[in-house]
């Protein structure tokens, strides 16, 4: 896959205080790539640098491998992006504000408008003002306008904020469809997790202006030992049957940490003290639990630095 955009060593220094520190990685063109930390991280930071709205104190950003330090015309012209929130003339209709919009880019032809109102799918309500657009529509209009000039890269700032579930699931839904259609990289930014995990190929989480790591997001966490849960009848003997193994007791079983080829002898164990087997599965850990696991590794680094 081409790389489309790549940070190096950005860093941003306000009043003698690293916000951004030497942040680097590449995002490569066809994925949704994912800014995940809590608020204050340095997501919007990173991203307003990214966009040229805020000046680097140390690095470079390439988009199609234009310096946006050395070249910011030629490389600004491969971006879409929406920071924060969209901002559209609600006295006009959705059709208008494209028009609009259209005006500054050269190129941008009626067929074209067309063509991005159908694909964020406002072709019902592109005529109406945006004074009535719900707030899910007018999150797609700022798409549109996104979309205008044909970028290799979108860049979107907490893109659900404020939204209810249907219309993050048709934000979700645009989002994949422009990087299966287009081929687009798409840039998002968000605290929430639940919705990264299903928006995202890949996402790199932020803590304290740091990267603390990249993950793949369906990308499964392989051990020496998985971590299985056996549902039981009668948890207390279970536990006491397994106590050689690293365990953890719940409710209504146990979790053990076993090799792969132990599971078969550990099940045999609990069936000669006759304790009543239910279910075994293996524990995957979600992204939440890597998130959480990751950044209180780094909070516990800081605290000891």
């Amino acid at each position: 896959m081409t790389t489309v955009l790549e940070l190096k060593n950005v860093t941003k220094n306000i009043r003698g205080r690293t916000i951004i520190d030497h942040l680097s990685f590449s995002i490569r063109e066809g994925e949704v790539f994912g800014f995940l930390g809590p608020n204050g991280a340095g997501k919007t930071t990173t991203i307003r640098m990214m966009v040229g709205l805020m000046k680097l104190s140390k690095g470079d950003v390439l988009i199609c491998g234009q310096s946006i330090t050395k070249d910011y015309a030629k490389a600004i012209k491969h971006i879409g992006a929406i920071v924060e929130n969209p901002e559209l003339y609600k006295f006009l209709s959705g059709y208008k504000n494209l028009q609009q919009y259209a005006r500054m880019v050269k190129g941008v032809t009626k067929e074209k408008i067309d063509e991005v109102v159908e694909l964020v799918g406002l072709t019902d309500r592109i005529h109406d003002k945006v004074k009535t657009y719900s707030l899910g529509m007018r999150q797609r209009l700022g798409l549109a306008q996104c979309l205008l000039h044909d970028p290799k890269v979108l860049i979107l700032d907490e893109p659900t904020n404020g939204l209810d579930p249907a219309g993050i699931r048709e934000i979700r839904d645009h989002l994949k469809k422009l990087t299966r259609k287009k081929g687009m990289a798409v840039i998002v930014s968000s605290h929430l997790l639940s919705e990264m995990e299903l928006m995202c190929d890949r996402i790199a989480i932020l803590q304290k202006g740091k990267l603390i790591d990249i993950q793949n997001v369906r990308d499964e966490i392989t051990d020496e030992n998985d971590t299985y849960f056996f549902q039981v009848e009668q948890p207390n003997e279970a536990a006491s049957v397994l106590k050689e193994y690293n365990l953890v007791k719940k409710t209504n079983g146990v979790e053990v940490k076993l090799a792969k080829d132990e599971v078969p002898g550990a099940i045999e164990l609990l069936v000669m003290q006759q304790v009543r087997i239910y279910e075994v599965k293996v524990v995957t850990k979600s992204l939440e639990d890597r998130f959480l696991e990751m950044t209180g590794e780094a909070k516990e680094e800081v605290q000891h630095a």
